[in-house]
This record gives structure tokens, C-alpha cells and sequence, in this order.
């Protein structure tokens, strides 16, 4: 089974975003930036697939500038056989991408496409999800775990109720969720093996994709401070303060 593992550059969970003096956009110039945590853990999974023997190979592909090749680079340190970047300079917002997988697919023909539920830097939680429907694929979202038995997959999923289970023909959909599995580390001997790894270069125009932005950034503005809270004397305060000034009942 042939398992595709999209992976995202984004800004690192550490580090402290700012926004641009303009209010264009967040200010990534001279920012440590690394692989999107539930890109991680898509990768980890498709690797501990193929150890089990569920898979015979893991494909990381990534959509943006040329800096994401060093985010496929880790990808397969990690695990992953080859690499497949789409490198462009344009703004992808998730129907771009969800069309640039497709073509991906198309070509590939992967039984298996893991991706993260979302990016920690849009948090659209959209590209999955419109790609199954592109594709017309079965789609298993915000897996907590996942089984492949023969030509299905068994998935827990995590609901507001709880956890659903679900079993969904391949070829399929599954997005990640951060209860799946812990990503491990790359080791020195795995990211000099990457190094000689394969990893291709395509453009949007190769895939026959249109990438334009449909939607424009008007502003983007830092959520405002909190206030500091205050003591109430006694449950009247309180009451008297939800109702007048909170207004929340």
C-alpha cells in the first residue's frame, strides 16, 4: 500500500508571532520556522504503518516556497521515502492545496493520504476534508487511532460526544489528531540518509492547477489585551455583576 503524507511549513509552535507594522499579515521574516505538529504526527503514523507492513511506501509532499524542501527533508528522516514539492510563491489557501493533492493523487495513485487535521498558522481544518470530496474518497477525520485491516481502515475518531469508531474503504482520507500517536525524533544517521533521499520539483502549472488566492487578507490585528479581574464581596456582587455588566444572564 502506497501512503501520501502531506506536510506544511509554518512558523514553530515556540515562537512568539507578530504582526507586520502594516497589519498585512504576520511577520515571518528571521523566524524559526519547522514542520506543523499535526504534520508530524501524520508522518509518524504512516511510518509505524509501514513497520507493521500495512505500508510499502511513504510519499511526503509539501506546497510552497523552496524552504519547504527542507520540511521534506525531515519527513524523511523521519520515515518517508521520497519527497515531492510544489514550489510555489503564491499564498495557498486550503482549496489550492486540496487541488494540488488531487493532482498529486492522480499521478501517484496512493491507496492511503494522512494528513494533519489543521495548520497551526490558518487553522482552517479544511484541506482534508476537500480533497475526500474532490476525489470522492471516504474520509476518516480527527483520528485518535487507526487500524488498516485488508482494503479497510478501522478509525477512532474524537467527537464532542467522545470517541466515534469508524470503518472506511480504501483508498481513503484520514486526518490526524494530536492523541494519535507521539512523533519520534529524527536521528543523526536518518537525516544524513535523507540527504540522498529522492525528492522531485514541480510547479502548479505541471499539475494543471490554478493556485490564485480567492480570498484577500483585509487586516490582521493582535487579539486586544485582557483586562485584570476583580473581587466581588459576596455572591449579590457577583449575580449583580453577570446580569448588568457582563450580560450573561
Amino acid at each position: 500500500m502506497k501512503v501520501l503524507v502531506p506536510v506544511k511549513r509554518v512558523v514553530d509552535y515556540n515562537v512568539k508571532v507578530r504582526v507586520k507594522a502594516d497589519n498585512s499579515g504576520v511577520d515571518i521574516a528571521n523566524v524559526k520556522m519547522s514542520m506543523n505538529p499535526f504534520c508530524e504526527i501524520a508522518v509518524e503514523e504512516a511510518v509505524r504503518l509501514k513497520e507493521k507492513g500495512a505500508a510499502t511506501e511513504i510519499i511526503a509532499v509539501s506546497a510552497g516556497v523552496a524552504q519547504c524542501q527542507e520540511t521534506l527533508r525531515n519527513a524523511m528522516a523521519i520515515g518517508a521515502d521520497r519527497g515531492i514539492l510544489i514550489e510555489t510563491d503564491v499564498e495557498l489557501q486550503p482549496l489550492a492545496v486540496a487541488k494540488l493533492l488531487k493532482a498529486v493523487v492522480d499521478r501517484e495513485q496512493p491507496q492511503l493520504v494522512i494528513l494533519g487535521k489543521q495548520a497551526i498558522d490558518d487553522d482552517a481544518n479544511q484541506t482534508g476534508q476537500m480533497l475526500a470530496a474532490l476525489l470522492g474518497w471516504g474520509q476518516a477525520t480527527f483520528a485518535s487511532k487507526v487500524e488498516i485491516e485488508g482494503n479497510t481502515a478501522k478509525v477512532t475518531c474524537e467527537v464532542d460526544g467522545g470517541l466515534e469508531t469508524i470503518s472506511v474503504k480504501l483508498p481513503a482520507i484520514i486526518t490526524t489528531d494530536l492523541r494519535l500517536n507521539e512523533p519520534r525524533y529524527a536521528t543523526l544517521p536518518n537525516i544524513m540518509k535523507a540527504k540522498k533521499k529522492q525528492l522531485d520539483t514541480l510547479k502548479p502549472a505541471d499539475l494543471g492547477v490554478d493556485v490564485t488566492p480567492r480570498l484577500t487578507t483585509l487586516k490582521v490585528e493582535e487579539p486586544p489585551k485582557r483586562k485584570g479581574g476583580v473581587k466581588v464581596a459576596d455572591v449579590a456582587a457577583l449575580i449583580d455583576k453577570l446580569k448588568n455588566e457582563a450580560k450573561v444572564i
